[in-house]
């Protein structure tokens, strides 16, 4: 008789205890949002109302993927140097997985606005595995103004749309 009541307790035991490593918060190191400005030549960087809207998309697609993709942000500064020297991100050949890997996290997540015209940017956004480069997520959108709000959607939307549509692998 109390062999029936403890194998059911244990199994209890294990399903919750299996569901709390799995409910563990993935590390993801979560690079500073960047722009491909045709106009930026010979090193200029974007004007200050545009540094802030990159600035704006990379603390919403932190904060949407902490909160509702249950992903733990790495602190960047340990290698604020590193990033320095191989920006621009998007021309630097894969060097996010290394510098994320170096962090202490399992995912890269780069975002990038390619500009087209003054209010026309295609955002794309994508999660690797920090150990392969293999890209496990990837989520794009065309923003046809430069508000803050819209940046703020476009950055919401992918996030919800592309990026946990599903869940990530490894968790479920």
């Amino acid at each position: 008789m109390r062999f029936r009541v403890l194998l059911p307790a244990c199994a209890l035991v294990s399903l919750f205890g299996g569901a709390a490593a799995a409910a563990e918060a993935r590390k993801a190191a979560i690079f500073p949002t960047e722009v491909n400005d045709p106009s930026l030549a010979y090193g200029r960087k974007p004007l200050p109302a545009d540094q802030k809207r990159l600035d704006l998309a990379t603390e919403t697609l932190r904060a949407n993927l902490t909160e509702k993709g249950g992903i733990e942000s790495v602190d960047l500064s340990p290698q604020a140097e590193e990033i320095r020297k191989e920006s621009p991100l998007f021309k630097c050949n894969g060097c996010t997985g290394p510098i994320a890997k170096a962090l202490g996290a399992d995912l890269a997540v780069t975002a990038l606005a390619d500009k087209g015209a003054n209010q026309l940017f295609s955002l794309v956004i994508t999660i690797a595995e920090a150990e392969t480069g293999k890209v496990v997520r990837q989520g794009q959108v065309v923003i046809r103004a430069n508000t803050d709000n819209d940046w703020s959607h476009a950055v919401r939307w992918i996030v919800k749309n592309r990026l946990l549509a599903e869940p990530l692998p490894d968790r479920s």
